[in-house]
């Protein structure tokens, strides 16, 4: 494969780090590179609920559709809760089901109802403003109490108001017939299901206020391959729907309105990266092998059914995570085994040689569904109740997804489908999810329900388990590395706590030491290893773990060309000897300029493709 000229990285570099270009003063708002490129748009501006809603007075011919629109979206939000309290009950538990009860309660508080239309009819105020000044109104008188019972209550009226507010104003519904071009989505965070409704549209990149490299909007622009900037203060406020905006997914740059020299400047960045994207996608009938034959297995995350099509196009040879929580974060109640069953068949009928290795239920930390109990804030979310041990407490509720999955894996014999249990952390919870799963086998037997077993295994992910890998070998059938995770719990960081999120680094010494125990480990018990967070992905990090023996990456889609390229330019030693010498280094700083000297000698325009 050609490589294009070393002139684009120069080019990059002269605009990034030239503070005039063309001699005028480049404006830019800085955040964090989370999905590398760039991209041109015209800015699609999805506002998060409270933030800047509608304030225009009514017309008087226009307060009765007003009000229409407010009992419509109130009765639209009633049903919803009545599914919900039904379905948790008897997938759950009725405790659980309980908070549905108490927002039915609110929902039919006179007081509550009649501020809203009496702000409506006198006050001339859209329904969403009048539910804006009421959780204002609520939210300050429940800051008066201490009692803590009584302020938690106030997260309960406000989920109300914004389910009533999601069928008033459609959030996640974009409409691009009114916009010239692609799109750049811009917004405060961006939820699971507004992330859904992207894939109806053309969006050219993705930019948030809010987020970190792991947060819902960089997974899914990279799984994308299209570039994003997150934690960019005050972008809300700066950019409206229609603006010129740039992206710059490389070194976390966003211009919006940028002058005319800028703006062709970055157009011709965007024809070179989009043209990199495309020489590289021609490797994808080419299978992976480095520069001395040395097969891979490149694999892809994916969060649906779109992105197991993306991971085919890419040349995955197979879905090496999938995340089942998808699921539950974009469905309207609580999906019941058939649902599930349906839609696990999908995913693997979907996917690249029907290869697919099932995450169960991974919720919790940054991603919670209020039917498991999470009607409270904890203290320390991601180190708290979630993942498996939120399954283990749900037993009924694991069930139903352990069977789901049993069933649909055995709608394909041939493929390889294996079910992976997050957050593992002790062999006492390794040897009970084994039973776990062989009781929902012999259920699914006794029923005369097709069934097949599959492999079992574990998201090395906590310390913990890393530091006792041998004795957890003995009863996984394999190991998927979540580094996202493993990285923030081993540096005692929160990634998505900007004072410390620095130190959440895959290259820094004391995680490079980890990996290499424990792909050692496994190596040597002949126990298959993957790593599945994102660091499989970037090219620096790459070469170190193939340098540690590893040979199964599982990765965003996108990623998958540009890695198969670089691993064609590396021999098994080579990667060994570079290993070697990033070990001997101390620092991080040190190690990610080492390592970016690397690649750029081995592969130059991939420097395009890396954060």
């Amino acid at each position: 494969m050609n490589s294009l000229p070393g002139t684009i990285c120069r080019e990059w570099l002269k605009v990034y780090f030239s503070p005039r270009l063309h001699g005028k003063v480049v404006a830019m708002r800085k955040g964090i590179a989370v999905s590398p490129g760039v991209a041109i748009g015209t800015a699609y501006v999805i506002r998060e609920i409270f933030v800047n809603p509608n304030t225009k007075r009514l017309e008087g011919s226009e307060i009765t559709a007003e009000l229409a629109s407010y009992e419509t979206a109130r009765d639209k939000t009633a049903a919803d809760l009545r599914s919900l309290e039904k379905k948790v009950a008897a997938q759950v538990g009725r405790e659980q089901a309980n908070i549905f009860a108490i927002h039915q309660q609110i929902l039919r508080d006179g007081a509550f109802t009649n501020k809203i239309r009496n702000w409506i009819v006198q006050e001339q105020l859209t329904a969403d403003a009048a539910l804006h000044r009421l959780l204002g109104e609520y939210t300050a008188l429940f800051a008066k109490t201490r009692d803590e019972y009584i302020r938690q209550r106030l997260d309960d009226i406000r989920d109300v108001i914004v389910r009533i507010c999601s069928h008033l104003l459609d959030v996640a519904k974009l409409d691009q017939n009114s916009l010239k071009g692609p799109l750049i989505v811009v917004a405060d965070e961006l939820l699971p299901s507004q992330a859904v409704a992207l894939g109806e549209i053309e969006v050219r990149g993705i930019v948030t206020q809010a987020g970190s490299q792991t947060s819902h909007a960089a997974i899914i622009a990279r799984s994308r391959g299209i570039p994003a900037v997150s934690g960019v203060k005050g972008i809300i406020r700066a950019v409206k729907t229609g603006d010129t905006i740039v992206v710059d997914g490389r070194d976390g740059h966003v211009e919006v309105n940028p002058n005319p020299e800028t703006l062709a400047a970055f157009r011709k960045l965007e024809r070179e990266f989009f043209h990199l994207k495309d020489q590289l996608a021609e490797n994808r009938d080419l299978p992976a092998l480095t520069a001395d034959g040395t097969e891979l297995r490149l694999q892809a995350n994916i969060n649906g059914v779109n992105d197991a099509a993306a991971a085919h196009a890419m040349g995955a040879s197979g879905v090496g995570l999938y995340r089942t929580e998808y699921l539950y974060l974009t469905h309207s109640d609580v999906p019941d085994e058939d649902e599930q069953y349906r839609t696990y068949r999908e995913i693997i009928n979907s996917s690249p040689n029907h290869n697919v290795t099932v995450r169960t239920l991974d919720i919790g930390g940054d991603k919670t569904v209020s039917y498991l109990g999470h009607d409270h804030q904890e203290a320390n979310p991601f180190m708290g109740w979630r993942s498996i041990r939120i399954s283990f407490e749900h037993p009924e509720f694991f069930n139903t997804q352990i069977r789901a999955i049993l069933r649909a894996a055995a709608d394909f014999p041939n493929g390889n489908v294996r079910i992976m249990f997050p957050m593992v952390t002790t062999v006492e919870e390794i040897r009970k999810l084994r039973a776990f799963v062989r009781k929902a086998y012999k259920a699914l037997l006794a029923q005369k329900l097709k069934v097949r077993e599959i492999p079992l295994g574990m998201m090395l992910e906590v310390p913990a388990a890393a530091i006792s890998i041998d004795n957890m070998l003995e009863l996984v059938d394999f190991v998927s590395i979540g580094s996202n995770d493993l990285v923030q719990y081993l540096m005692a960081a929160d990634r998505d706590n900007p004072k410390v999120s620095h130190l959440c680094e895959p290259l820094a010494p004391p995680v490079l030491t980890l990996l290499h125990n424990v792909i050692g480990a496994c190596n040597r018990a002949n126990v298959p290893v993957t790593l599945c967070g994102e660091m499989a992905g970037h090219p620096k990090a790459f070469l170190l773990l193939l340098g540690m023996g590893l040979r199964r990456f599982s990765m965003s889609p996108a990623f998958i060309p540009s890695i198969k390229q670089l691993a064609s330019q590396v021999t098994i030693a080579e990667s060994e000897q570079i290993l070697q010498s990033a070990l001997k280094l101390k620092e991080t700083a040190q190690v990610k300029k080492y390592m970016a000297r690397q690649v750029e000698q081995l592969a130059p325009n991939l420097a395009l493709l890396d954060i």
